[in-house]
């Protein structure tokens, strides 16, 4: 491994080293998201509420553009280097371990000297990059982090400086699909639990995939049920959150952007100032249970049924866990310890997965407001307060130029932060382009692929089959949409 010779010799003549300087960012960096059916009854009147939605709002007197969507940009990678596919030498082997899991001690890698790391880097073995970026990750002292962005470069054949190694790395890693080392969790979990000793009861095998999982810049939401008015170092979930009616929200502005649900005849918005703030909420409607998870990095609210499981299984109470998996937050039951993938809704490590839970959806309507309160005059709505006094706006600030955490390679049809109504049918996903999908409906247009048709509601979009049927739907940007169902089909118009 090239490591400069400087480096070397400062490293060197230390009789211990202290590797790791944990930081945990003082804003909050957001994660999770999806969403899905907006009326949990199967017996209500679903297609005679669509079209009545669609007539309704599609009468205007001065046609609507329709909008040229365009094409995204297709990135190139380049070739990735060899990689092998056997066991470990002996010699990889204890370098991983003495840099991995025997080097660390109070909190802190202790590393007598360079040798170790340098047997890594000069490997050729590229999987081990994948513990590199883990590590890089929470390096905040210079030398170490040019140290160990050295190595992760020179196994992987890239350049990159050390401010840019982690994102670098880390999306030629996804878009390469390098595989993981032997016994890659063991020394993942070591490096990650240094910061947050909570998160070893969530990262256990399961049907997720621990490579793409990265530190949202955050620590968990491990309060029990019903005490989120206690204050947490972390993303401060909301249960049973205090709601008003429509008349009472005087706060909110006719623009402001909610997310409505409606559940057997009830209808709730969930304004997206709090959602910034909270990301997720354990709430009721219409007589059931469910989590709502935001993801502000997706721009994606879902809503996941968490009552009428299978006998002997508890409510899940979801919780923000800190970390990420593509640019998507990590949720995870607070109750039971599983983790669930937030787009999907499935458990996918812990012991609801070892029980196959997989939580039905409820569409969320995105919409301003004014509309949505225009629909349903009878709406309760959060109160302000829920805020907890903050104002932010991620959508337009800090995500506003793409992606701020790594993705790797992207679906190029259409460029990655536009919106997209996405529905799963059978196994196919669908998205619908957003704005396109609403132009032509209130033109009084039609929207339709493969048996899935969209209609107008609340100011936002739902779903319905051909039998008028309500089909769960959620609106997230396309590059969340199309690299958690790469087999999607997009209906751009």
């Amino acid at each position: 491994m090239k490591t400069p010779q400087r480096i070397a010799r400062s490293l060197r003549s230390r009789k211990s080293l202290r590797l790791l300087t944990f930081v945990v960012l003082g804003a909050l960096i957001a994660v999770g998201c999806s969403s899905s059916d907006p009326i949990a009854d199967a017996d209500s009147s679903d297609a005679s509420d669509s079209s009545e939605g669609t007539d309704s709002e599609s009468e205007s007197s001065t046609p609507l553009p329709i909008p040229e969507v365009e094409r995204g940009v297709e990135i190139d990678f380049g070739t990735p280097p060899p990689i092998p596919d056997g066991p470990l030498s002996p010699e990889i082997v204890a370098a991983l371990d003495s840099v991995f899991l025997t080097g660390f001690d109070d909190g802190l890698l202790l590393l007598e000297e360079v040798d170790a790391v340098q047997t890594l880097g000069d490997s050729e073995d590229p999987r081990i990059a994948w513990l590199f970026v883990d590590l890089i990750r929470f390096l905040r002292e210079p030398e170490m982090l040019v140290l160990f962005s050295a190595g992760a470069s020179e196994l992987l054949g890239v350049e990159f400086d050390a401010v840019n190694a982690w994102s670098t790395a880390t999306d030629h890693l996804i878009a390469w699909d390098v595989p993981a080392p032997p016994n890659y969790l063991e020394y993942k979990r070591a490096i990650f639990t240094l910061v947050e000793p909570a998160w070893e009861e969530l990262m256990v095998e399961g049907d997720i995939d621990w490579r793409h999982v990265s530190w949202g810049g955050v620590l968990i939401d491990d309060r029990p049920y019903d005490t989120t008015d206690d204050q947490c170092n972390c993303i401060p979930a909301i249960d049973n959150p205090v709601v008003t009616t429509a008349e009472q929200a005087e706060w909110l502005e006719d623009s402001d952007t909610v997310f409505g649900v409606e559940i057997n005849g009830e209808t709730r918005a969930y304004p997206r100032q709090i959602m910034e703030v909270r990301e997720m909420v354990n709430d009721t409607l219409g007589g059931r249970n469910f989590a709502m998870p935001y993801c502000t990095l997706c721009g994606a609210a879902q809503v996941y049924l968490t009552d009428e499981l299978a006998d002997g299984i508890d409510r899940p109470i979801m919780r923000t866990s800190g970390l990420l998996i593509r640019s998507n937050k990590v949720m995870y039951d607070v109750t039971s310890g599983t983790v669930f993938d937030t787009f999907r809704g499935n458990a996918v490590a812990g012991p609801l997965q070892e029980e196959g839970v997989v939580l039905d959806q409820v569409t969320v309507i995105t919409a301003t407001w004014g509309d949505w309160k225009e629909a349903n005059p009878d709406t309760t709505v959060l109160i302000e307060a829920d805020a907890l006094g903050r104002d932010f706006d991620f959508r337009n600030g800090r995500d506003a130029d793409g992606p701020i955490f790594p993705i790797g390679d992207v679906d190029p049809r259409l460029p990655v932060q536009e919106d997209v109504f996405g529905v799963l049918v059978d196994g196919q996903a669908i998205g619908f382009h957003v704005e396109t999908a609403i132009a032509i409906l209130r033109n009084g247009g039609e929207v339709s692929l493969n048996g899935v048709n969209l209609g107008l509601a609340g100011g936002g979009v739902r779903a319905f089959d051909d039998a008028g049927e309500s089909l769960a739907g959620h609106q997230a940007f396309w590059f969340a949409w199309s690299q958690f169902h790469p087999d999607t089909l997009l209906w751009t118009a």
